[in-house]
């Protein structure tokens, strides 16, 4: 017990004759680290900065995305003539499902071209006798399908970064880590002494590269995962909206 005793009582002696002045100044903790703990510490920071920027506009698309996918859908089924739904696109563009819509319409138009041409498009399914009839149903399939695969790359774009910072700033933050405890060993080392005054800083620095890398990627995960599943959501619904306008058009015009 006297052998265990009486280093931790030096140390107690020694921490408590010379206090850590900067235990509680973080900003001046960080002014004061190494160019290199300031230069990883830049860099989660422009992580974090980023992420959060696309965060928020991810977050604004997705919300007005969903409220005119809804009102394109009501649209879409209360209406009588595609015409009538090519109308409401522009008021609605916000939602994918203009693009799919668009994509389908266009190439029920060159099919109709193809077989007669100078003849009106087809604006009122089924409405006449003499209606048009599609030469390929599959073509109208392969073009919704094109125009969903190219609206879902539109929804997913910038979220490559998220994932890129949610696994790669752990690992800056923990070269900081590295960083600041080789810095307290070097102390050590210089000084030949084990006081707190002259490890802690390098710890500090150590933890605060941890804690902001630790701070950039959370949120970056956490809203990755989340834009993943509402592009799911988004793509499922391309695909129920893709099979309803194939539906009409092999009702109306085969």
């Amino acid at each position: 017990m006297h052998t265990l005793g009486s280093p931790v009582l030096a140390l107690q002696v020694q921490s408590e004759g010379t206090p850590f002045a900067g235990s509680g100044d973080v900003i001046g903790l960080i002014a004061g680290t190494t160019p290199i703990n300031q230069a990883v510490l830049l860099i989660l920071v422009l992580f974090s900065v980023v992420s959060w920027a696309i965060i928020l506009q991810k977050t604004w698309t997705f919300r007005v995305s969903a409220r005119d996918t809804a009102r394109f859908l009501d649209a879409f089924r209360r209406s009588s003539k595609f015409s009538e739904v090519q109308a409401v696109c522009p008021t609605v563009s916000a939602t994918p499902l203009v693009g799919v819509f668009q994509a389908g319409y266009a190439e029920m138009n060159a099919q109709f071209r193809l077989l007669n041409p100078g003849g009106a498009a087809p604006a009122n399914p089924g409405s006449a006798s003499t209606r048009p009839i599609l030469k390929s149903l599959d073509g109208v399939d392969r073009a919704l399908i094109r125009a969903a695969t190219n609206e879902v790359t539109k929804l997913e774009r910038r979220m490559t970064f998220l994932a890129t910072t949610a696994s790669v700033t752990p690992f800056i933050g923990l070269f900081g880590t590295v960083v600041g405890i080789m810095i307290a060993f070097q102390r050590i080392g210089a000084t030949g002494s084990t006081n707190l005054a002259i490890v802690a800083p390098g710890i500090s620095e150590a933890l605060i590269a941890t804690a902001a890398g630790l701070f950039a990627a959370i949120p970056a995960l956490v809203f990755y995962n989340h834009f993943t599943h509402r592009v799911k959501e988004f793509s499922a619904t391309m695909d129920d909206f893709a099979l309803e306008f194939l539906n009409i058009a092999e009702r109306n015009f085969t």
